[in-house]
């Protein structure tokens, strides 16, 4: 039997049981059905592993949990937190601030403020910071900005 009519077969077999426990878990119709998916396609990557073919359905069960105490943690660490509606403690920037100032001046006002304040502005699509990492970051720089008017360094 082809690797293709095994997958098939699989997903017939245990597919209505995974969404079940998928929306046990998640209360949510299309979180169940994500989280069933994102089961099959992690068996299509990595189901070859599986030494023991008896043991299959534990494996998908396991899988699909692992993914929703996944999604858990991530959903916690990122949670959504409202945004402040007062403005009070922002600076007042200009708005063609950004045209007046070059890289160079930019990169080393970067470098002055907080390293923990920092890195959220610097790594924040390839880390996932969160938008209160990244406001406090950006008021930081905004203070900075706005409190000097660095003269254009010459070229060397």
């Amino acid at each position: 039997m082809s690797a293709d009519l095994e997958f098939e077969k699989l997903v017939k077999v245990y597919y209505r049981d995974l969404y079940r426990f998928g929306f046990s878990l998640t209360g949510s119709e299309a979180d169940a059905a994500d989280l069933t998916q994102e089961t099959f396609y992690i068996w299509a990557s990595k189901g070859h592993q599986l030494n023991n073919p008896a043991s299959v359905k534990g494996w998908l069960f396991t899988t699909l949990h692992r993914e929703f105490l996944k999604i858990c943690r991530r959903r916690k660490r990122f949670a959504d937190e409202p945004i402040e509606e007062s403005t009070h403690d922002l600076p007042d920037v200009p708005a063609d601030c950004v045209n007046q100032i070059d890289s160079r001046t930019l990169l080393r006002m970067l470098r002055e403020i907080d390293e923990d304040f920092r890195a959220p502005l610097v790594l924040y699509y390839i880390e996932d910071f969160s938008y209160k990492q990244i406001a406090r970051a950006k008021i930081q720089l905004l203070r900075r900005l706005s409190d000097t008017n660095p003269p254009p360094e010459k070229l060397k």
